[in-house]
């Protein structure tokens, strides 16, 4: 797992940082490392275009048209709206609905990218994990890993010191440090086999991803940003310095023009196929489709910690505790063709997280304890690697303005946690076009809902039953991980449990999915139990459809099924 020489090196680093806190390789802005791109750009003043849409009316120019509503989208047009830029956001489905909303839903650095020699990649993710921490303690918290340790991995004492870089790396301020476990008295021991000795266990933090997208369109939106869900940017023509764009509706099939100075091309999966379809590029730059699955089994162990195993191949695995009845298992790495849009975890997949985990839990996990499962597809910058798992997880940012034209900005790889850095990268390769422009901010401000100290987050709940006494324990603690400080917005003046309304199941209730509607652009059952919640795993079938019926009669899609790959054993949906 860890060579010599890999700690040798990484000794020096850590040591590096420790003495020289100044500008040097380690606090160069990511901007401006390892960030390929095609820029030629010119000082040209925009020349504004009137172009009409299906309506006839007058199109709205934007400084920055954003194509794709996933976290780098949705984080780089909150950071835009808030340097005063005027913002359009296109997502052709829901918020989050493919790569963002299928991750293992980790805020981590990434342990395994040292191996790989990534140490920018691995301080630059250490430091976002507790910054993001403090923007967003309601969906962020953090996570305690156990290693067990085996004879096919190196020496205790190496990995040890390894763990111990890994510490201290990112300057880590919140989280606590890597301790030893004795397995055969530790609670972690319980589940494992017995020959499991001995571990480690070290710090990371778990995130609601879809909905950290969502709370980042949020907040885009209250600064100005126009977001459209359902909608597909089918064209994009470079006219002098700005960019006439088509848009249309996917549930209406309206047409709507629009101008803009600046394009974004955060499109995830389909980013080079935008490339070439949508802004007609001969030859974009390819992408390396890489799939990842989960799988949902029941509870496996009684405590709150998460696992992470290495199996025979040399690749890691983790078992996670998962909305209190469930254990998360994945991931897996492989290299992916075909529509991203039907992705879904195979077969050979399956028996693969099976195998891999009951090589270390005493009970063997069987495709009968499966209750859901999900996959997606990362798009990542194809840098020649030759496995799937060695594929660079780092972003690309390409810029291209060719002839002084109006620029595009497309955006290759990139994980969760260093989404809100790429935002600020972006908008640093676009500050030559926007002159006027304010200077980065997101570093220190709250998402919707997380504006309270990340040390006061434990006695929320508790304190939002006082003030609604008809909530149950477990109801409020969702509300509380969901909405944060903006729960008691939510509830308003709710007085009595009935005030809630119609109830779908569980502790869902008409006042919640009217706020997801009219906040946060929830329009099928699905956007609201499997990307705004995970409700959908705790709810019976017709619960599902009462609320889908409901999503329809208030004009949502009523469309049904899932829409990212997920599969719930069992049910039909």
């Amino acid at each position: 797992m860890l060579t010599p020489k890999f700690l040798l090196a990484l000794c020096l680093v850590s040591l590096h940082f420790r003495i020289k806190e100044k500008r040097n390789f380690w606090s160069v802005p990511v901007a401006e490392l390892e960030v390929r791109e095609t820029s030629r750009m010119a000082s040209v003043k925009p020349r504004l275009n009137s172009v009409s849409d299906d309506t006839g009316a007058t199109a709205a120019t934007y400084d920055l048209v954003i194509v794709g509503g996933g976290v780098n989208g949705c984080g780089i047009a909150r950071d835009a709206a808030g340097r005063g830029l005027k913002v359009l956001l296109a997502e052709e489905n829901d918020l989050a609905s493919a790569t963002s909303s299928a991750s293992t839903k980790l805020i981590h650095g990434g342990l395994r990218y040292l191996e790989h020699y990534k140490f920018r990649l691995v301080r630059e993710a250490l430091i976002e994990r507790e910054v993001l921490l403090r923007l967003a303690p309601h969906i962020i918290w953090p996570l305690r890993f156990v290693l067990p340790h085996h004879g096919g991995l190196r020496p205790k004492w190496l990995i040890r010191l390894g763990l111990f870089l890994y510490d201290n790396l990112g300057g880590r301020k919140i989280l606590p440090g890597t301790r030893t476990l004795d397995l055969r008295r530790d609670p972690a021991g319980e589940p494992l086999r017995p020959e499991f000795t001995h571990g480690f266990e070290y710090s990371d933090c778990w995130v609601e991803d879809s909905r950290l997208v969502v709370l980042n369109a949020r907040d885009a939106a209250d600064r100005g940003a126009d977001v459209r869900t359902r909608t597909r940017c089918t064209r994009a023509v470079r006219d002098g310095a700005n960019w006439n764009v088509t848009l249309a509706d996917t549930v209406s099939g309206v047409r709507t023009e629009v101008t803009a100075r600046a394009l974004v091309n955060a499109a995830g999966p389909w980013v080079s196929q935008f490339l070439g379809q949508g802004l007609g590029v001969n030859e974009p730059d390819k992408i390396r489709m890489v799939k990842g699955s989960h799988i949902v089994v029941d509870k496996l162990y009684a405590h709150d910690r998460c696992y992470i195993f290495q199996n025979a191949d040399g690749r890691i695995c983790f078992a996670i505790p998962y909305e209190q009845d469930f254990t998360l298992i994945g991931t897996t790495d492989e290299d992916f063709q075909g529509d991203p849009r039907g992705v879904g975890i195979s077969d050979p997949e399956t028996d693969y997280l099976l195998n891999a985990v009951s090589e270390y839990f005493r009970t063997p996990v069987t495709r009968a304890a499966i209750r859901w499962s999900y996959a997606g597809v990362r798009p990542l910058y194809d840098d020649g690697a030759s496995k799937a798992q060695e594929a660079t997880r780092d972003y690309v940012l390409k810029l291209e303005a060719l002839g002084g034209g109006a620029p595009v900005l497309s955006v290759f790889g990139g994980k969760i946690t260093t989404s809100r850095r790429l935002a600020e990268a972006a908008l640093a390769k676009l500050q030559p076009y926007f002159t006027g422009m304010g200077p980065a901010w997101t570093e220190k401000a709250a998402l919707p809902g997380g504006d309270l100290p990340y040390n006061e987050v434990a006695q929320q709940p508790e304190l939002l039953r006082q003030r609604y006494p008809f909530l149950t324990p477990a109801h409020a603690a969702r509300l509380w991980r969901a909405y944060g400080t903006l729960a008691p917005v939510m509830l308003g003046d709710c007085r009595q449990l009935s005030d809630l309304g119609r109830r779908y199941g569980i502790d869902l209730y008409d006042r919640e999915v009217d706020w997801l509607m009219e906040r946060e652009w929830a329009q099928t059952a699905d956007d609201v139990l499997y990307r705004r919640s995970k409700l959908g795993l705790h709810m019976p079938a017709v619960d599902r459809q009462a609320l889908a019926d409901k999503l329809s009669q208030a004009g949502g899609v009523g469309r049904r099924g899932p829409l990212g790959g997920g599969k719930v054993a069992g049910a039909t949906r």
